[in-house]
């Protein structure tokens, strides 16, 4: 039975209804729906989780959306949070096929967002989430109008050689070991692991609340990653780097990247920004990989920007002139 988890310091926003979606191919999602706080309905805005994230970790999000007069849409993707899995091991953060997160989201948008959410259907989207989005967007089955991704992920810092971890990560996938951890990976969660050191937030407060909501979703929070998934980030990420895919992305965009994000390379998300003909993008330069758990200042900044992006406010389109505009902090 699908279940939404509280926490001290993060509970449940009132009103959420679970809503169990099947895929094409026969899984069940975990997704979940909550109507705004005010009288005015905006549309709706869709969550992308990042890679090992959850409903719960969203709960703050989730009531910041609801008071600017969005309803919401939230879900896990296949392998993540309450939703099935396609390896016997719940923790192994795991997709056969990184192509089958386009099954999830079409499911969701077919069985949740089509039949039963007012439009305009708008899209945020966090890290791997993002990269799903733009993939999206490239091939036209993106069922959004306008799109904010945190942090995409278009490259991955915490590879030390990609191109070597890459053909490695095909090998091993090759040879029948695609649900395997990668190497030296475990079940531990990323967002379980120590404040010190760590690469997601600066905000103590915060990281401990999405640490005790880990804990509490349990193999929710999957460990690292098996091959298969970083074998297919790999290519997902190599076709959107190309420099003749951006100006294709034509959904109205708004990339928020972070500055001391040791996740995902800001550096490249700016070179891809600075391609797309729809596009703006913001660098909040304190900021680490998780800019909605990050500090009050940084947070207000990112919700500055978003608050002008979204409909209601044509502040970024009146200055576009054909090239990313960059907002500064």
């Amino acid at each position: 039975m699908l279940t939404l988890r509280s926490t001290p310091g993060n509970p449940v926003p009132p009103g959420g209804v679970l809503v169990p979606v099947r895929t094409a191919d026969g899984l069940e999602l975990r997704a979940a729906t909550w109507r705004p706080t005010t009288r005015t309905v905006k549309g709706t805005i869709c969550l992308l989780q990042g890679r090992a994230e959850f409903i719960e970790k969203y709960y703050e999000t989730i009531g910041d959306l609801r008071r600017r007069g969005f309803c919401v849409v939230a879900f896990d993707w296949r392998g993540q949070g309450e939703s099935a899995r396609e390896v016997d091991n719940p923790h192994k953060g795991h997709v056969a096929r990184f192509d089958d997160y386009r099954l999830d989201l079409l499911a969701v948008a077919e069985s949740v967002l089509t039949p039963l959410m007012p439009r305009p259907h708008l899209c945020l989207a966090h890290s791997m989430g993002g990269c799903v989005a733009f993939t999206g967007s490239l091939e036209g089955w993106l069922p959004f109008s306008r799109l904010v991704t945190v942090a995409p992920m278009l490259s991955i810092r915490m590879v030390s050689w990609p191109a070597g971890v890459s053909v490695l990560a095909r090998t091993l996938q090759r040879l029948g070991l695609g649900t395997r951890f990668v190497p030296f990976g475990s079940a531990v969660s990323i967002a379980s692991k120590p404040y010190p050191g760590n690469r997601l937030s600066r905000d103590p407060e915060r990281y401990a609340r999405n640490a005790a909501a880990a804990t509490a979703v349990g193999a929710g929070a999957v460990g690292d990653p098996t091959v298969a998934w970083l074998a297919g980030a790999f290519r997902a990420m190599a076709r959107l780097r190309d420099p003749r895919v951006p100006p294709r992305i034509t959904v109205p965009t708004l990339i928020v990247a972070a500055g001391a994000d040791p996740v995902c390379g800001t550096a490249q998300t700016e070179r891809f920004a600075a391609r797309l003909k729809a596009g703006h993008i913001l660098v909040l330069p304190d900021a680490r990989h998780e800019i909605l758990s990050e500090r009050d200042a940084v947070r207000a900044d990112f919700w500055a920007a978003f608050d002008a992006f979204m409909p209601g406010s044509l502040a970024l389109e009146d200055a576009h002139d054909g090239a990313p505009a960059a907002i500064s902090a």
